[in-house]
Order: structure tokens, then C-alpha cells, then sequence
């Protein structure tokens, strides 16, 4: 993925173009990567097991926002780290960090 500084005639840049898409960070920096393509063919086990483990973290971050106080220290999180909180709480599912439990 590459990372480019334009001048503000272009800052604005953002969406697709050919098989490029342009994005903007949190940061604000502009982002220009290929577009993601779908892959043909079937998916191994191990693909498979990810896939589940990705879901398993998405449920796990929608039900951190659905509770006030967990939702609370990941936005307070990710504030500091510049971060979003739904994604800093997926990543704590795959860190074995589960708030909701204690």
C-alpha cells in the first residue's frame, strides 16, 4: 500500500480509479492501494478457521458497543491511539483482551 503527501489541489482525492482505490487515513494522510479482488477459488481449512475467528471478533465488538462502559474505554482507547474503537476492540477478541467478561 502506498502512502502519498499531495498538495491541496488534491488533497481531496477519495474512490476508485482503474483497479486503484485512493482513501483517506484517520491520520489524513491519502492511501492509494490495488482494489481488493474475490478469490475463484475454495477456501483451505485453515482460511476457513480465520474466516470463523473474524466473525467470532466482529460479534464480539459489536456486543463491547453495545455496553456503555466497555463501549466507553475503547472510544477513550482509541481516542489516544487514533484508532477506531470497534476495531481496537476486534483486535483485543484476537489478543484474548476480552472486556466483557470481567
Amino acid at each position: 500500500m502506498a502512502k502519498i503527501k499531495l498538495d491541496p489541489l488534491f488533497a481531496q482525492i477519495s474512490g476508485t480509479m482503474g483497479d486503484f482505490v485512493f482513501r483517506k487515513s484517520k491520520k489524513g494522510e491519502a492511501i492509494v492501494s490495488r482494489r481488493p479482488r474475490k478469490s475463484n477459488g475454495t477456501p483451505s481449512e485453515a482460511q476457513k478457521a480465520q474466516q470463523e475467528r473474524f466473525t467470532l471478533a466482529n460479534a464480539y465488538a459489536k456486543a463491547a458497543m453495545a455496553d456503555p462502559e466497555v463501549r466507553a474505554v475503547y472510544q477513550e482507547r482509541a481516542a489516544k491511539e487514533g484508532k477506531g474503537a470497534f476495531a481496537l476492540a476486534r483486535s483485543d477478541y484476537f489478543d484474548g483482551k476480552d472486556l466483557l467478561s470481567k
